[in-house]
């Protein structure tokens, strides 16, 4: 038996349950729920304040710290990244405990034990990320870019420093598989970046202020396409691609044509784009910001303009411009009416005061993909049947259930998120998911019982 599924692995974890939650627990179905993973956890139990003035240590939640590692442990050695529970604990100390396993075909919950997007159709990703940017072939260098000048002045800030070989250059290129533009190359011919000749930060920093980010060495150099920002189909599936005729980048998620060369220091990657937007110029500067999931700002119309003036753009951009994301809600839009468009792809209806809405207004559209709806907001879940496009649908337990019974689950769908708000007993819930993955006949959650005496 792997060590996860040993009942003593979890018997210290669920004493501390036991002594934190015991009003919770005495009453008839009472349970406690919560998910250990690999990297962190999220577990029902009381951390005690520490003294005023003074910042949380471990030892501050060292029982907690210490049962919660034992469980981490038998996570590795059992080949398991996280688990979800669900624990009833009698006042005479008998317990059961639920482990839930996603398995394959589902993503994790965040902070919590419910499961995360179902995944339908295997390897399937959102339309965003299976978006290629426009090839911008008739896109040209900002007329400022200076191969011959960047090299010059970078030389002048950086006398001794080390600059890399064209054997070395040619060997990135050759695992980047495209050609360097002009502008990169002279950079590295100046300095190649490594943390050997430097030494220490101290020594380092005047390479990044000399060229305005935290510069990678070649071998670190990567392309920023899709698959390099990974994002889970919850939040994916919300994203759309807009590109308005008068930006400088385009809104895609990645691109075959964004070199990362660098770091801003606080996790954003610096790139050359090759793939400008209507406006913009073929080697231009941007910045991937590590908070969003889609698209990126443009920070300098070249390199030479970037290692001679800074940066030079305001950094800002539109987010879900309408109308390819609309949000109906008590603080957006006020009607699904206002949302029809014919480019709408994606409508998430919210917290919603007034008479659940009807669908009919997007029935029919052709690129509406994405269907979110808030507990109570459908006024007949069953119109859901007649969008015979959605790739990603996310609802309730009970419209779930409707859609279920009516065998009314649109064939279409890629992905299926289930809503849960408040207080609910996560077991049903998986009970649904695995519902749902049988319908695609993809591999199920699993769910192991574990029992003993505390």
């Amino acid at each position: 038996m792997p060590p996860i599924h040993e009942f003593p692995t979890w018997e210290p974890l669920l004493r501390l349950l036991c002594n934190d939650n015991a009003e919770r627990l005495a009453v008839p179905g009472g349970y406690v729920a919560g998910q250990i993973g690999r990297g962190g956890w999220s577990v029902p139990v009381r951390r005690r304040s520490p003294p005023r003035g003074r910042a949380s240590l471990v030892s501050d939640m060292q029982e907690e710290y210490d049962a919660v590692e034992r469980v981490r442990t038998a996570l590795t050695d059992s080949g398991v990244d996280g688990v979800s529970f669900v624990a009833e604990i009698s006042p005479a100390g008998r317990a059961v405990l639920h482990l839930i396993e996603t398995g394959p075909a589902v993503e994790p919950g965040i902070g919590g034990p419910h499961p995360g997007s179902i995944l339908l159709v295997e390897g399937a990703v959102a339309e965003p990320w299976r978006r290629l940017p426009d090839p911008a072939a008739g896109a040209v260098p900002d007329p400022a870019a200076d191969p011959a000048l960047l090299e010059r002045t970078l030389h002048e800030r950086l006398p001794d420093a080390t600059g890399a070989t064209e054997e070395e250059i040619a060997a990135a290129e050759k695992r980047l598989g495209l050609a360097l533009p002009e502008e990169l190359k002279a950079l590295y011919r100046v300095t190649r970046a490594r943390w050997e000749d430097w030494g220490d930060y101290e020594t380092a920093a005047p390479v990044y202020e000399a060229v305005g980010c935290e510069l990678f060495p070649l071998d670190r150099l990567y392309i920023a396409d899709a698959p390099s920002r990974p994002s889970l189909w919850q939040f994916a599936a919300m994203e759309a691609v807009v590109t308005p005729p008068d930006a400088a980048v385009q809104g895609v998620v990645g691109s075959p044509g964004w070199i990362v060369f660098g770091d801003n220091g606080g996790g954003d990657r610096i790139a050359v784009d090759l793939t400008p937007g209507p406006r913009g110029h073929r080697g231009q500067i941007i910045l991937l910001s590590h908070e969003e999931n889609i698209g990126a700002e443009l920070l300098a119309p070249s390199l030479t303009g970037l290692v001679l003036d800074g940066e030079q753009e305001e950094r800002s951009r539109p987010r879900h411009e309408p109308p390819a994301v609309a949000y109906v809600n008590v603080a957006s839009l006020g009607s699904v009416e206002e949302a029809a468009h014919p480019d709408l792809e994606v409508l998430s209806i919210g917290v919603w005061e007034a008479a659940p809405v009807r669908l009919a207004p997007v029935l029919g559209l052709p690129r509406l993909r994405t269907l979110s709806a808030y507990p109570g907001t459908l006024a007949d879940p069953l119109e859901i049947a007649g969008l015979t496009g959605l790739e990603y649908l996310e609802l309730c337990p009970e419209d779930w259930r409707v859609l279920l019974d009516a065998d009314a689950v649109p064939r279409s769908l890629l992905a299926a998120g289930i809503e849960v708000h408040g207080e609910r007993h996560p077991l049903p819930v998986v009970d649904l998911a695995n519902e749902l993955l049988a319908r695609w006949d993809r591999p199920p959650m699993t769910r192991t019982v574990l029992e003993g005496d505390l």
